[in-house]
């Protein structure tokens, strides 16, 4: 069971009571006085009755109506046991209290068995069966005898002899409660305990009753105190929330545990046929009547037992061949379904088996920015509106957190029209929650003729509707990709160039090249950013375009990151200890979204950072502005506790991606890098020089340091400068170059006047 929290004061409470109620039961069993049995008869009855009531507001127990209820039982008995010692020539006055009493119980159970998800057929028959046994019993060795007696009432004996029968009911009611409990919380067993008590009461006082006697000594009430003190210590331990809560472990229908419930109950007509079925001949019809009852309600018992195994089994294959969340199919059986139609399909017609795979667009942003809850609700949002999109006939299934797989058996037209229905489901935002989220969908699509072994097309539709779906979102967001022979070659390349990029990182084959960040109006480097580069053993120099997508498919960029990071500082440190850059000069690092993701990296970066000697100030670090979007992730928290480390934060390739002004106010950047998009039309283009001029006005108002990217020609230069640009990178002042090239160059111009490029450009 799950361990609950007591409040500060709980646990004094129930120990408290659970000691007085001891105490006040040994003083009543000395019998010292009425009014002394009286108090302490009371004292604990409306301690019970107290804590009953305060149970929901003190520990939010639930059912919230279930302990009122109690309380309320504990009145009627209270009253019932006060009252009995004045009318023992009239008993009905007291059980008139005491019968609502059991009846209040019941109740309370039931509430609980409810919350508890407790109520089942075979325990329901569980009850009858054993409430039959019970009534049996009591009546032919209670009941009866006590009837007979000539000087009193017959109702007043027949109650006194049902009483225990009341018990019963009751303690298997009890009972069925621990059979979905793994363990037993102390509020459990005291309620078990202070039921089997109250029986053992009701039970002392039949048997007195079979003599006549509705009372005989304030010892036959002890039972009844230690079970009210059971009940109130019951209702005062914090585990009393777990009574309304489910823990089921695996008992079946026929577990020894229910066995040991049934089996006193099916014996009892037997005991009793043999002890007292001599007695008369209505005797023993009662008992066969009963016996036929009891074997009746075990006949349901076993037909409830084979539907409960049978729905079990149907359940659990159904959990088995679908996806919990959506409902729908999952991959094992979207697998069979496929291997199904590629069987079925005529060989030789129009027809084929086509298998479309879709993956999410942007999902892990949701996931990241808004909560896992968030995308669930999203996944099953578009589960819905797919639901609805795929035509009969087809199956839709969920064979991954972000991926849906459909079926369809057609042409290639008819394959088409169902992707353009698919793709306009993600036409609309989808509502999640208290907002909408903005998604599209890349999907793959892979088809194959009739004939061939089923199984052998079926693993080669899945495997090439996959690889046409990564070629999609290689080509962008809500792209749809027909897969071809080609795309095999791809992937094999793709997975060599994989494993050569690993083995580069681990051998330290790769290098880092430092392109200057220079004053245009002095042509002088401020900085530098730091980038990789790899030379292939064969296919000589692969671009980073080509190598750093692979590196964060792979799960590499952190690792390459990390390499990077590290050379990069080794590198400052060892420029800032022999004079090559002053102190202001500042080394600009890429960092990539899944490194953000990481909630360790400020503490990474602060350790590297004193390991190489390189102050925070004379780093920065440059991200897309797609990490922005995640405005509630991790990256935030990461974002900011770099910027507190004193670490500078440029946004790369400012005005491709999400670019917006509440970004920049909201998240700790200290400047921005203009994309070459815009800077390559200056001079040529209106519109470029009016962007340009609007990220370096809202720059300023916000107080971000600007740099230019992909400066080519003196004319962009100049044009930079007119709109008040004051750092430039790119091939006028030459691209990146090893460390040792990039410090002469540096070294000659440091001690060189005028604005003096690196390199000269294009004009």
């Amino acid at each position: 069971m799950r361990a609950t929290a007591a409040p500060p004061r709980a646990r004094p409470w129930w120990q408290a009571f659970g000691l007085t109620g001891a105490a006040a039961t040994l003083v009543y069993t000395f019998g010292l006085s009425s009014t002394v049995d009286a108090v302490c008869f009371a004292a604990i009855a409306l301690g019970t009755m107290t804590a009953c009531f305060a149970v929901p507001r003190r520990f939010a127990a639930r059912p919230r109506a279930a302990w009122p209820i109690m309380g309320g039982a504990a009145l009627c008995f209270l009253i019932g046991v006060m009252v009995r010692p004045f009318v023992t020539a009239q008993p009905l006055f007291a059980d008139a209290a005491t019968i609502p009493g059991y009846a209040l119980l019941g109740v309370y159970f039931m509430l609980l068995l409810r919350a508890r998800g407790s109520i089942e057929r075979h325990a329901v028959l569980d009850g009858l069966i054993v409430c039959l046994a019970g009534g049996l019993a009591g009546a032919l060795l209670l009941a009866a005898p006590a009837a007979a007696i000539a000087d009193r009432p017959p109702l007043v004996s027949v109650l006194a002899g049902l009483y225990p029968l009341f018990d019963v009911v009751l303690l298997a009611m009890c009972v069925n409660l621990t059979f979905t409990a793994r363990t037993w919380p102390p509020s459990l067993v005291a309620l078990v305990s202070g039921i089997g008590l109250m029986l053992v009461g009701d039970l002392a006082y039949a048997i007195i009753g079979v003599s006549g006697r509705t009372y005989a000594s304030p010892l036959l009430d002890v039972p009844f105190l230690l079970a009210y003190t059971l009940l109130g210590v019951s209702a005062l331990h914090p585990s009393v929330v777990e009574l309304g809560r489910a823990d089921r472990h695996p008992v079946q229908a026929w577990s020894w545990q229910r066995m040991a419930l049934l089996m006193p109950a099916v014996c009892t007509p037997f005991v009793l046929l043999a002890v007292v079925g001599g007695h008369s001949f209505e005797y023993r019809m009662l008992i066969g009547a009963c016996g036929l009852g009891i074997m009746a309600l075990l006949l349901m018992r076993a037909v409830s037992a084979v539907q409960a195994q049978v729905a079990a089994q149907l359940h659990s294959e159904y959990q088995s061949m679908h996806d919990p969340l959506t409902g729908l199919p999952n991959r094992r059986m979207v697998t069979t379904e496929v291997e199904r139609l590629a069987g079925r399909v005529p060989v030789g017609g129009p027809a084929r088996v086509w298998v479309g795979l879709l993956d999410l667009d942007g999902f892990k942003w949701v996931n990241d920015s808004w909560g896992h809850d968030t995308g669930d609700q999203l996944v099953i949002e578009v589960a819905a509106r797919l639901r609805a999109a795929v035509p009969p006939g087809s199956m839709l299934a969920r064979v991954g957190g972000d991926e849906f797989l459909v079926t369809y058996v057609g042409d290639e037209p008819g394959a088409l029209r169902l992707v353009d229905d698919i793709q306009g489901c993600f036409a609309t935002p989808v509502p999640v929650r208290d907002t909408e989220v903005v998604i599209s969908a890349s999907i793959g699509l892979a088809h194959a003729p009739a004939g061939g072994d089923p199984a052998a097309v079926t693993e080669a539709l899945l495997r090439d509707a996959d690889t046409a779906m990564y070629r999609s979102k290689g080509e962008g967001p809500g792209r749809s990709t027909i897969f071809d022979a080609s795309m095999h070659d791809r992937v094999r390349e793709r997975i060599e160039l994989e494993g050569a990029l690993r083995t580069a990182l681990a051998e330290n084959k790769l290098t880092v090249v430092y392109q200057p960040i220079v004053r245009l109006d002095t042509g002088r480097p401020t900085a530098a950013e730091a980038l990789v580069r790899w030379t292939h053993p064969e296919r000589g120099p692969i671009p980073p375009t080509i190598f750093i997508p692979v590196a964060e498919d792979s799960g590499l960029i952190e690792p390459l990151g990390t390499w990077v990071r590290n050379e990069a500082l080794r590198q400052l440190a060892q420029w800032r200890a022999d004079g090559t850059v002053t102190g202001d000069f500042y080394l600009s690092i890429n960092v990539s979204p899944r490194q953000l993701a990481d909630p360790q990296m400020p503490a990474t970066v602060a350790t590297e950072l004193r390991h190489h000697g390189v102050p925070a100030t004379a780093v920065a670090l440059e991200m897309t502005e797609s990490v922005m979007v995640d405005g509630g992730g991790v990256a935030a928290r990461v974002l900011h506790e770099l910027r507190e480390l004193g670490l500078r934060l440029l946004v790369d390739d400012f005005g491709t991606g999400f670019s917006a002004l509440g970004y920049l106010r909201r998240f700790p950047v200290t400047g921005v890098k203009i994309d070459r998009s815009f800077v390559s039309g200056l001079g040529e283009s209106a519109e470029d020089e009016e962007i340009v001029r609007a990220v370096v006005a809202m720059s300023r108002a916000l107080g971000l340091s600007i740099v230019a990217e992909g400066v080519e020609t003196r004319v962009q230069r100049d044009a930079l400068a007119a709109t008040g640009v004051v750092q430039g990178q790119g091939w006028l002042w030459g691209p990146g170059v090893p460390a040792g090239d990039f410090a002469l160059h540096w070294a000659a111009d440091r001690h060189v006047p005028g604005p003096a490029p690196l390199a000269a450009g294009p004009a």
